[in-house]
């Protein structure tokens, strides 16, 4: 951070300290404190609502920072003016996303702002991996990857300032399954001040096949891989289903990851590629993503039946316990 906005945070400070009687805090490297409400945590940045303006500060320029309870009930996520032309939390109150229009990048720097937010999902049947929706430790990954299984870790990795912290969640609760989309919603209950890097969520309609894309994940454990690709078709149909896609990279342990799109939103959940094929990797479309999550209620997990997403209703049996005839008469 130069100098003089150095400066400039310091006299903001002082004069608007008064201002907020409760508030967050952010403590920069260079002895600093802002005191303001955070509204959003994106693309690298803190975005501090001070009174008259809202500052992007870049991370690796704050040394410390924590949030106010109270402030937080109400908070939203800043917009950055040249980067963003909109975000939103969606239509209703129980939205757990954020969505948003954001500008294309390089994959680098779409690597940077969402790594991040993206985890590793562990249980004792294998490994995958997972994204954050929110700031409050909810996340998502394919249902493949906790099926039959209730002792689930996340593994969360955390910018340092010698690369990434590894932080290991054991206490994961299973909000909601689909088995039949291959979706898992998971929460991170911890106590206290716990918040989360997150990604926004993108449109479907708007993928376009030839468009370039990247996948983070964690294929056979190698932690954080990106793979990089096109989309080689935006409405793949299976099994009565559509997926997206595309040549880059998908291996065991990308299960659950995101897809992202040059602006760095999530366009689809990977969950299959061909192994001895390079080149065939398929993603749930973000599409479904949304509407699995919104719908929520339907597919919460229960407990004392821990796998039955959705149930067959099983036909009435015979009346007729004669054994039938064949056509013409014969037995």
């Amino acid at each position: 951070m130069k100098f003089n906005q150095v400066i400039v945070f310091s006299v903001l400070c002082v004069c608007l300290s008064a201002t907020f009687t409760s508030a967050d805090v952010v403590e920069l490297k260079g002895g600093q404190e802002l005191t303001g409400d955070i509204v959003a945590e994106k693309h690298g940045k803190l975005y501090v609502d001070v009174g008259v303006t809202v500052l992007a500060v870049p991370k690796e320029e704050v040394l410390a920072y924590s949030y106010d309870e109270e402030s937080r009930e109400s908070s939203v996520p800043a917009q950055e003016a040249g980067d963003v032309n909109e975000i939103t939390v969606g239509a209703g109150s129980g939205r757990l996303y954020y969505t948003g229009e954001f500008q294309k990048k390089t994959i680098e720097q779409g690597v940077a702002e969402v790594s991040e937010a993206v985890v590793k999902v562990t249980s004792p049947a294998g490994m995958g991996s997972g994204f954050f929706i929110n700031e409050k430790g909810y996340l998502i990954t394919n249902y493949h990857v906790i099926e039959k299984e209730t002792k689930i870790e996340v593994t969360v990795f955390k910018k340092g300032r010698d690369g990434f912290d590894k932080e290991t969640h054991k206490r994961v609760k299973i909000e909601a399954i689909n088995p039949f989309v291959d979706l898992a919603l998971l929460r991170i209950v911890e106590s206290g001040d716990f918040r989360t890097a997150y990604v926004y969520l993108g449109d479907i309609e708007q993928v376009k096949v030839g468009e370039q894309v990247f996948a983070i994940g964690n294929p056979l454990g190698l932690e954080r891989t990106v793979t990089n690709g096109v989309i080689s078709s935006s409405a793949r149909a299976f099994e009565g289903l559509i997926y997206v896609q595309t040549n880059a990279d998908i291996n065991p342990g990308n299960s659950g990851g995101p897809l992202f799109n040059l602006a760095g939103e999530v366009i689809g959940v990977t969950n299959m590629g061909y192994i001895f094929f390079g080149g065939l990797g398929f993603a749930i479309p973000v599409d479904y993503v949304k509407h699995f999550i919104d719908n929520r209620d339907a597919f919460a997990y229960d407990k004392d039946s821990p796998n039955t997403g959705y149930r067959y209703i099983q036909p009435d049996r015979r009346r007729n316990k004669e054994k039938p005839k064949m056509p013409g008469g014969r037995d």
